[in-house]
């Protein structure tokens, strides 16, 4: 027969928040640890893949890290992935440049 535990809160319904794990005690009694909810990691806003070099934490635990910890050091750092940073600024680049040969062309069509 397998020995009933009782939940130490007072929220009886299993929900997301309310999961257990029963234990055994040195007294060889069966006790419940409430566990954690598992944190998700931070998203690239752009591709949605996970930003790497910042921890997985809930946003409690966020609050009481340092910023250190909450971001890399780049543009968009913690909010976008390097990947993507290189894009835009490949991007602005190429941008940057098609705009001075069309001012190149146009000057070279004036002097003719």
């Amino acid at each position: 027969m397998v020995q009933r535990v009782t939940l130490r809160r007072r929220h009886a319904y299993a929900t997301r928040s309310n999961k257990i794990k029963i234990v055994k005690t040195p007294g060889g009694k069966l006790t419940v640890q409430y566990r954690a909810k598992l944190a998700k990691g931070v998203k690239c806003g752009d591709c949605g893949n996970a930003v790497s070099g910042i921890a997985h934490m809930r946003p409690m635990e966020a609050t009481r890290v340092s910023k250190r910890q909450k971001h890399v050091s780049r543009a968009y750092g913690g909010n976008v992935c390097g990947g993507c940073v290189r894009q835009r600024i490949v991007r602005a680049f190429l941008i940057e440049e098609q705009q001075n040969v069309k001012r190149v062309l146009k000057q070279k069509k004036a002097q003719k």
